[in-house]
């Protein structure tokens, strides 16, 4: 993985966001943990390993997107 993302979160006609970072590094959080309990309950179809490495890359895309915004909030270059 090459570090770089880019998000295109949603914006109004005043350029208001419409969708928090906090939300979206919760859901991505969501997303992994609803992975899991499906794999720990014997979900059909799924690969332990997979579904770990995934769940564990988008635990660290929602790491870097509440780590930008602290940075961001503080006022940090």
């Amino acid at each position: 993985m090459n570090g770089e993302v880019t998000l295109p979160l949603i914006v109004d006609d005043r350029g208001a966001l419409q969708v928090g970072a906090a939300d979206v590094s919760k859901l991505l959080r969501t997303v992994g943990a609803r992975w899991l309990r499906l794999v720990e309950t014997g979900e059909q179809g799924l690969d332990e390993d997979t579904v770990a490495a995934l769940t564990i890359e988008l635990a660290k895309l929602a790491d870097r997107i509440d780590v930008a915004c602290i940075a961001h909030s503080s006022g940090a270059p």
